[in-house]
């Protein structure tokens, strides 16, 4: 069920008015469609900050404009001040809820491998799915991995309810073996080979 959040008409663009807007706690925003005029209009910065955090940023919303109906809208970009960590301005697409569309959803790596060191540099796939379909964020199990595993895009595989269009060869997240100085040195006092193989060796420079 879609989360509900209020907002106003805004038809004052000015600077002053816009500072305005932020010092009572809302933020700018437009909200648009494929098909439909863009509306500027203003919501509440704690009430949109709360439903990203809540509910995640791909949530259906309710969007309820004062005075009109309520449209199912999707969060699709939004501006954010680092420092006091707040948002300053967002963009709402209209949305469909019988017709695929494409988002980024995040990955999140789930367990502790075997051994080695993981490394992850995809944190986002772009997934295809009608809007109420749109997971969360995808998990992605890595306790059975070990040095040399490499797990790609095709491993997290689509499902009945949404599809992943990235290329399946994409690196999502790698176990490489221990490089740290610590380690080094340890085998240099003890006369030890390192642990890792040859084969792992050449895994780590590939990737």
């Amino acid at each position: 069920m879609p989360v509900t959040l209020t907002a106003m008409k805004r038809e004052d663009h000015a600077k002053s008015a816009t500072k305005l807007l932020r010092n009572s706690g809302k933020i700018p925003a437009v909200v648009y469609g494929s098909e439909k005029e863009s509306k500027s209009i203003s919501v509440d910065s704690i009430e949109l900050l709360k439903t990203v955090r809540d509910e995640g940023k791909n949530a259906i919303i309710s969007l309820q404009v004062q005075g009109e109906s309520p449209v199912n809208v999707m969060l699709h970009d939004y501006q954010t001040d680092n420092i006091k960590d707040h948002i300053l301005h967002a963009d709402f697409y209209m949305v469909n809820m019988t017709q695929e569309m494409e988002t980024t959803v995040p990955v999140r790596l789930v367990g502790e491998p075997e051994n080695g060191v993981v490394q992850q540099p995809l944190y986002e796939v772009n997934v295809r799915a009608t809007p109420n379909n749109f997971p969360n964020e995808i998990t992605v199990d890595i306790s059975n991995k070990s040095i040399g595993d490499i797990i790609t895009v095709a491993e997290i595989g689509s499902t009945g309810s949404y599809e992943v269009v990235d290329d399946p060869e994409t690196v999502v997240a790698s176990v490489l073996a221990p490089n740290t100085n610590a380690d080094m040195e340890g085998q240099q006092e003890t006369g030890e080979e390192p642990e890792f193989t040859g084969e792992a060796q050449t895994d780590r420079n590939e990737d």
